[in-house]
């Protein structure tokens, strides 16, 4: 009997003594030995198998991933949905530009009224930090005295210096944050420009 009428026979006689929902599987093991039945061993869960139907043949391919391909597989698969929600955020942006604005006039006045409102908190923190580093500086110059007076720093004066430094510190940064806000809201605004006369033509 050739090979292949024996894996009908074999089929047909599995298939007879199992229920009509039963599925067939073929699994090779390590020892490249090719198996049939029901269920696939836990030990080869994790091997390449077909599903086959009453005839023996193939209906159903199941290819298991090494490591290294899963995590290329769902790298691939992550980037290709990043790029869908990027195309869908692109096109979102682009049907709100041209429903926002009617001229590239428009897109310049909108510019300035954000700006003008970074730039006067900018405007406002660069005060702050003037009078916080004259304090600070005020302080300094007093605990100096003390210092050379062979005295020590009373507590209270020590810890207003912390505080002041520490102000300073803080001004410092809101002061870079806003910055980096309106160079970042200005290059928002050359993009939205640039693109509005790719969709409008004008």
């Amino acid at each position: 009997m050739t090979k292949s009428r024996l894996l009908v026979v074999l089929i047909a006689s599995l298939s007879f003594c199992s229920p009509a929902s039963a599925k067939m599987y073929k699994w090779v093991d390590d020892q490249g030995v090719t198996h049939y039945g029901e269920t696939i061993p836990p030990e080869y869960a994790n091997k390449d198998r077909a599903e086959l139907n009453k005839a023996g043949r193939v209906i159903k391919k199941e290819d298991v991933l090494t490591p290294e391909e899963r995590r290329a597989s769902e790298q691939a698969a992550a980037k290709k949905r990043a790029e869908e929600e990027a195309a869908l955020e692109r096109k979102r942006r682009d049907k709100a530009l041209v429903n926002t604005y009617s001229n590239e006039k428009e897109i310049d006045l909108a510019r300035n009224r954000n700006l003008q409102q970074v730039e006067a908190r900018i405007n406002s923190i660069n005060s702050q930090f003037k009078m916080a580093d004259s304090n600070l500086a005020g302080l300094k110059k007093e605990a100096d005295s003390y210092n050379a007076a062979g005295k020590k720093v009373p507590a209270s004066l020590q810890e207003d210096l912390d505080e002041s430094q520490a102000r300073l510190a803080k001004l410092q940064q809101d002061l870079e944050k806003a910055k980096a806000e309106k160079a970042a809201l200005d290059a928002r605004y050359d993009a939205d420009k640039a693109r509005y006369k790719e969709l409008t033509g004008k």
